[in-house]
């Protein structure tokens, strides 16, 4: 059973690399790709994974009777639902407020302010801004906002494409040197094995090289300018410049309040997102509350709520609900241990990591190591150890290439498939033309960090 939920997981993966020439949706066939591993594991197997035993036993004694294996998999998929439900509830919330802030054209805020219209100079502002603003919100945030912005600057799609590929990369670059910036950094984090002062000494230049390099590269790929789209002429129906503020500071602000409100609250972030949205929603009733119906419906969150991407939530599901089965089933672990055994070296354990994390998500292989090296008290002298020592090289490491990985391909990362959703890129075309300079960024930035670790001991 476990090498047929393997193949399932396989198969899917290709279909969804290959949606073009198939012509059948992504999100369908993740979607079939989640549900089918999920039913393989729970009527197909027949003997609980070792790993999962204590699970077992705890979810027996909530519900006062010994669990049959189709039961337990039930708890063990509410489970991982409950997880899944955060992440696409935070970016409902997220996409919602975006175009909330994009239908009182708040984003003219930022693109009246942009005037060049030369290919080189956008991709590296967009870069930059990318980089720094993701490391203050969230990387998946951080995308959707900025894919925003390029749609404001750009009229070509397949040139959006190109900057929709640094966005990726910056963004998750930038969420990796910040202890709010991305899920893994997060975990990483509040589980004590980093602090959130020397993951930001630590890891930002590796980080930056990480962006820099693709950039560099990308400068001499793209050539001429961009054609801007056309702007809508005010009719006298449209947001004032007063509106537009207010909806650009108020929204912007909500998403950077997030953080803030996890670390007051210590409730999930996509608590923090809904009650910005809240907030966005009330005002923006009363910014309007005077206008005649029609014109007001335009501004307010319902129609927002019937333009975000559903297709791209429903792809985020199914992934997410496959990768949960093949962690169950023990495949992740498995492939876990098999990396400590045969690597033997915690420079290429996190770099394999990394590079895994370019096809299965991010947040279960960082899990697992967190299970595997447990933080050491204190400095042995071994050398070994010294690596899992609270802010040691190990943690630090594995929070960059854990979340910098994730751009080799599109959909190794939230940010990634975000994007992908929004602006319909090809998985095909992004291999071709963006991974590589992912991959080479990834292990520029992973060079340059053995490098200081070697100077420094």
């Amino acid at each position: 059973m476990e090498l047929a939920i393997l193949i399932v997981f396989v198969v899917g993966y290709i279909c969804i690399a290959a949606e073009h020439p198939l012509k059948i949706d992504k999100a369908a066939t993740a979607l079939l790709t989640g549900v089918a591993c999920w039913a393989l594991l729970a009527v197909g197997t027949h003997v609980l994974p070792a790993h999962l035993a204590h699970d077992f036993e705890t979810a027996s004694q909530l519900e006062g009777h010994t669990l049959s294996l189709p039961e337990f998999f039930d708890h063990r998929l509410l489970h991982h639902l409950q997880e899944i439900a955060s992440i696409l509830l935070f970016l409902m919330g997220a996409m919602t407020i975006v175009e909330v802030v994009d239908s009182h054209e708040g984003f003219r805020v930022i693109t009246d302010r942009i005037t060049s219209t030369n290919k080189v100079k956008l991709l590296w502002i967009f870069g930059i801004i990318t980089f720094f603003l993701s490391a203050a919100l969230d990387n998946l945030t951080t995308a959707i906002v900025m894919v925003s912005l390029s749609r404001k600057l750009i009229s070509d799609q397949k040139t959006r494409w190109f900057f929709g590929g640094i966005i990726v990369i910056a963004a998750n670059a930038g969420g990796a040197w910040s202890p709010i910036g991305d899920v893994t950094t997060t975990m990483l984090w509040i589980g004590k094995q980093i602090t959130s002062a020397s993951i930001i000494k630590e890891i930002f230049l590796a980080s930056l090289i990480n962006l820099l390099v693709p950039l560099i590269f990308l400068s001499f790929v793209l050539k001429g300018n961009v054609s801007r789209p056309e702007l809508k002429e005010n009719d006298g129906h449209g947001a004032t410049g007063r509106e537009r503020g207010i909806a650009f500071f108020l929204g912007v602000g909500g998403l950077m309040f997030v953080p803030v409100f996890k670390t007051i609250t210590h409730l999930p972030p996509f608590m923090g997102i809904m009650f910005s949205l809240g907030i966005l929603w009330v005002v923006t009733e009363l910014l309007h509350n005077g206008k005649e119906a029609e014109h007001k419906s335009k501004f307010s969150a319902l129609h927002a709520l019937r333009k975000i991407d559903m297709p791209s939530v429903l792809f985020f599901l199914g992934i997410l609900l496959a990768v949960g089965a093949l962690q169950e089933i023990g495949h992740l672990g498995t492939l876990a241990v098999f990396l400590k055994e045969q690597l033997n070296d915690v420079y290429a354990i996190n770099i394999a990591i990394g590079l895994l994390s370019a096809v299965v998500d991010n947040v279960p292989l960082v899990a697992a190591s967190m299970n595997m090296y447990p933080v050491s008290a204190s400095a042995i002298g071994d050398g070994w150890a010294d690596m899992f020592v609270q802010d040691g090289p190990f943690w630090h490491f594995l929070a960059y290439c854990a979340g910098t990985g994730g751009s080799i391909l599109i959909i190794g990362s939230a940010a990634g498939v975000a994007v992908m959703g929004l602006e319909k890129i090809d998985f095909l075309w992004y291999m071709k033309k963006i991974s590589i300079w992912g991959l080479i960024g990834y292990l520029a930035g992973a060079a340059v960090y053995i490098v200081e670790m070697m100077l420094l001991h």
